[in-house]
């Protein structure tokens, strides 16, 4: 018999909730969080890149946003399920997480969160542009460490992977952090914590803590 959205996605927080330490809270409201602020973000990109002639770019954030607003709502039962099941075969059942790669994303994640927060409170646009010269290059470096990172963390094909690939791409080439650095960085900021807290979550349960 074909279980239904909710079983599969009470099934899935069971799996993924025994593979973190008992004294840890495992909250599906924390991924409801990252769909909806990357959605409301990716929604201003595309508006921005369509505005400035950038038709390519507006296409790619949009079909970022569109697979984004399918996660919405009941969507979300479907990803839940597509994002557990992922995890579940590729790295719950083995000693397939690269906790120590999770150690480097760790150290990327505040890195980049403190260079977002320090954006964040400046209130000139101009001191803001001058920000962006003197310290884009070293955020997006950071981006690209995070991105291999993280790689060497989803290394299995699935849908964790693709997720990752996807914003690499978008980064890299496509300048998707300084269009969110100047669209919404409080938003921004947001997410990066979410998935620094995420990451300390796994990093934490893992059989060796240096942290």
């Amino acid at each position: 018999m074909r279980a239904t959205p909710p079983c599969l996605l009470f099934i899935t927080c069971l799996v993924l909730s025994s593979s973190l330490s008992h004294s840890y809270s495992f909250s599906f409201s924390n991924y409801q969080t990252i769909l909806s602020l990357s959605h409301s973000l990716i929604s201003r990109v595309v508006t921005r890149r369509a505005s400035r002639g950038d038709v390519d770019g507006a296409e790619r954030a949009r079909a970022l946003a569109y697979n984004l607003e399918r996660g919405l709502g009941l969507g979300f039962y479907k990803f839940a399920w597509n994002v557990g099941w992922d995890y579940i075969k590729h790295y719950a059942w083995r000693d397939a997480l690269s906790f120590e790669a999770l150690g480097g994303v760790l150290s990327d994640l505040n890195v980049l969160l403190e260079a977002v927060c320090e954006f964040n409170r400046i209130q000139s646009e101009v001191e803001r542009v001058a920000w962006v010269g003197q310290y884009y290059t070293k955020a997006l470096r950071v981006s690209r460490s995070l991105f291999t990172r993280l790689l060497k963390v989803f290394r299995q094909p699935g849908v964790l992977r693709e997720v990752v690939v996807t914003l690499q791409k978008e980064v890299v080439e496509g300048d998707l952090l300084r269009d969110c650095l100047e669209l919404g960085a409080d938003d921004l900021k947001g997410l990066i914590q979410i998935f620094k807290d995420i990451a300390l979550l796994y990093y934490s349960a893992s059989p060796k803590t240096d942290l």
